[in-house]
C-alpha cells in the first residue's frame, strides 16, 4: 500500500475520490505532453521564420543565374570601332565589263570639201549582225551583251514647278484659324492693362463671393472692329453683361491674315473675375 502511495502523482492525490472521467484529470495529466509538443511546434516556426530570408535571397540568387543566360545572336551585335590610326581598306577593283564587237561607222559630218577624207564604205548588213557601230573597229566577246545608254538629247522632259495662287478669301467668310492671328494693339500685356483698368467688379457678384473666368467670342473684322460678341461660359451675378461690356468698348485690333490678305477671324477672350 505505501509502494502505490509513492508512484501516485499530484494529480491522484488532487483527484482523489473524485469523478476522474469529467474530464479536467485528463487534461492535468496530458498537460506535459501538450506543452512539450507546443514548444516543439512553435521553436521549428521560429526557426523557419528567421531563415525564410536566407531562402528566398538562396532561391532569387538561382533565377538570375538562370535569366542572365541569354542567348545572343552574333548576327545582331554592333560592328566594332573603328580605329582612326588604321588606313581605309582599298577600293574594290573597277568591274572590266566584256568588249563587244564594234565596226567603225561615224556619222555624217558636213565639213568643207578640202577637210572631207576618203570615203569609207558603210559596213554591211551581215556585219552589223554580229557587231556594233562605233568609232572604231575591235574584236570583243562574243558572249557579251549589248548595252545601249541613250543620248541625252532624247531624255524626257523634265518637270516644271507650277505655282498655284491660293484663291482669294471671301468677304463674308468667318474664320477659327488662320496663318496670323489677330492681336490686340500692343500685343497682350496691353490687353491685360486694359482689362485690369477698364473691368468692374459688380456688386452682386462682390456679395455672392464669386469669382472664376468669363469666356467671351467675338470676331475681329478686316478693319479690326469687333463684332458679334458672345459669351461662351459665364458665372452669372452681372459678370457677363460687365465682360460683354467690357469686349465691346475695346479699342480696333489688329485684324487676322490669310495668304497675306486681312479676314474675319473669330477670336475666344477669357476674362478673369478674382476678389481680392
Amino acid at each position: 500500500m505505501a509502494e502505490t502511495t509513492a508512484k501516485a502523482t499530484l494529480d491522484d492525490i488532487v483527484f482523489a475520490n473524485r469523478n476522474k472521467a469529467y474530464g479536467a484529470y485528463t487534461l492535468r495529466k496530458d498537460y506535459p505532453r501538450t506543452v512539450a509538443r507546443a514548444l516543439l511546434i512553435g521553436a521549428v516556426i521560429f526557426t523557419l521564420a528567421t531563415l525564410s530570408p536566407t531562402i528566398i535571397n538562396a532561391l532569387s540568387s538561382d533565377n538570375a543565374d538562370e535569366q542572365a543566360m541569354v542567348e545572343v545572336d552574333l548576327m545582331k551585335l554592333p560592328p566594332p570601332p573603328i580605329d582612326p590610326n588604321e588606313p581605309p581598306p582599298p577600293p574594290p577593283p573597277p568591274v572590266e565589263l566584256p568588249k563587244v564587237n564594234t565596226v567603225k561607222f561615224l556619222p555624217p559630218e558636213v565639213k568643207p570639201d578640202e577637210e572631207v577624207p576618203e570615203e569609207t564604205p558603210p559596213p554591211a548588213v551581215e556585219e552589223l549582225k554580229e557587231a556594233v557601230a562605233a568609232e572604231k573597229t575591235q574584236e570583243g566577246d562574243p558572249n557579251a551583251e549589248e548595252v545601249i545608254v541613250a543620248p541625252e538629247e532624247t531624255a524626257g522632259p523634265t518637270k516644271v514647278e507650277v505655282a498655284v495662287e491660293a484663291p482669294a478669301p471671301k468677304e463674308d467668310e468667318v474664320f477659327t484659324v488662320v496663318e496670323q492671328q489677330p492681336e490686340f494693339t500692343g500685343g497682350m500685356a496691353a490687353l491685360s492693362s486694359y482689362l485690369s483698368k477698364n473691368l468692374r467688379y459688380p456688386a452682386a457678384a462682390q456679395r455672392a463671393n464669386v469669382s472664376g473666368r468669363v469666356f467671351v467670342s467675338f470676331v475681329v473684322n478686316t478693319d479690326g472692329s469687333i463684332q458679334d460678341v458672345q459669351v461662351l461660359k459665364g458665372l452669372g451675378f452681372g459678370t457677363d453683361e460687365e465682360a460683354t461690356r467690357v469686349v465691346k468698348a475695346m479699342p480696333k485690333w489688329k485684324p487676322g491674315k490669310q495668304s497675306g490678305r486681312p479676314v474675319r477671324v473669330k477670336y475666344n477672350l477669357p476674362i478673369n473675375f478674382q476678389l481680392e
